[in-house]
């Protein structure tokens, strides 16, 4: 429940309450009724434990699953053995050193991504929003074709960090151009200068890859999303972003929650919103700009999951923020591991199959929201 005001919003029943009715009104009543409530809000809570409990053996289930899918099939059981004891074998060294990072790296991108999804649906107030609508994934690929024509930039390790800084500028870029917006319409000029900066980055992008080929050679491996052959590196590079942006995206749980009902109702119960807005600007920055320098552009994480959880739990954010880390981590490992089963003993890119499944989830959405306006 809220804390602003006697008149508080109720997120765990999904309604409102007034904090001083009485018996005449339908208040409390003495005994047993004015004890069902806490009880059943106990239950509720109770219940959301389990459920995250769950999810997040699912998402140890589906590690497991992704140490031992691949050109080489190794039982589950193996897995285990090697993970308890490193026997140096050959199981070991696919399981520890190339399979680990891997799949390592797919929990900390889909949660970062989903995280950030839900952090951007609630500052635009837009559902449809994704990560990469602020520039991020546009400045992350310019950045990468600038090092590779201009620097003769090779690998993901010197990837990761120009990444990561095309990402973090095309973002601040975008926010310093909405900043002097009304409060009304900041988060529409958001999304405008976000769709106008990607569209410009990547005419810089195709211009550069089209004069240069090697560039474009190198770039193409690295602009369909993927995670194999990322190595230690990137992990390394991409978790100190992702953990602080983390931390600032699920201390804004409660400050999201009242920011939905508009601008205007969050500043008359107290909130700052422009440090709000800018505090949940930063941790979409870090999440994103981290995830996309390490594994490359990966659309739909931040879109799907969001809206899959909110029909399940309903719009309150602090259960949405919670959960959207293990619901990004389940649908990047499932993409990943589909991936590599799909054509064996070849593999399709994680990027692929998330837009595989993401773009009539979009379709979906786009139709649903035009019915129910109707």
């Amino acid at each position: 429940m809220s804390r602003y005001g006697s008149h508080a919003i109720d997120h765990t029943s999904g309604g409102t309450r007034s904090a001083d009715r009485g018996p005449s009104d339908g208040g409390p009543r003495p005994g047993g009724a004015r004890a069902a409530g806490p009880r059943r809000r106990a239950l509720g809570r109770g219940r959301l434990f389990v459920a995250l409990l769950v999810c997040l053996g699912v998402v140890l289930l589906l590690v497991l699953v992704s140490l031992g899918v691949g050109a080489r099939s190794i039982p589950l059981e193996t897995v285990w053995r090697v993970l308890l004891h490193d026997d140096g074998s050959p199981e070991a060294i696919i399981v520890r050193r190339l399979r680990m990072p891997r799949t390592v790296l797919a929990v900390v991108v889909g949660a970062a991504l989903a995280l950030a999804g839900v952090v951007m649906q609630a500052i635009t107030r837009n559902p449809l929003a994704e990560p990469g609508l602020v520039g991020v994934n546009a400045g992350a690929s310019f950045a990468v074709v600038v090092a590779i024509a201009a620097f003769r930039v090779t690998g993901v390790s010197g990837y990761v960090w120009f990444a990561l800084a095309g990402a973090v500028l095309a973002a601040l870029l975008v926010h310093t151009l909405t900043s002097g917006a009304s409060r009304g319409h900041q988060h529409t000029r958001l999304v405008l200068a976000g769709a106008a900066l990607s569209a410009s980055l990547g005419a810089c992008t195709g211009i550069v890859t089209m004069f240069d080929t090697e560039a474009f050679d190198s770039y193409r491996f690295w602009v369909v999303g993927a995670l194999e052959n990322r190595g230690s590196e990137a992990l390394t590079a991409a978790v100190p972003f992702v953990a602080v942006g983390t931390l600032i995206a699920l201390a804004l749980g409660p400050s999201l929650n009242a920011l939905a009902l508009g601008d205007e109702a969050g500043a008359a119960l107290g909130l700052r919103v422009p440090r709000i807005r800018a505090a949940g600007f930063l941790s979409i920055m870090l999440l994103c700009g981290a995830s996309t320098a390490a594994a490359g552009p990966i659309a739909f994480v931040g879109l799907v999951v969001p809206h899959v959880l909110r029909l399940v739990l309903g719009p309150d954010l602090r259960r949405l923020l919670a959960f959207s880390l293990p619901g990004g981590a389940i649908l990047l490992l499932v993409g990943d591991i589909a991936g590599r089963v799909i054509a064996p003993p070849g593999e399709i890119e994680v990027g692929i199959v998330t837009a595989f499944l993401g773009a009539p989830a979009l379709l979906w959405l786009v139709v649903r929201r035009g019915a129910v306006s109707s």
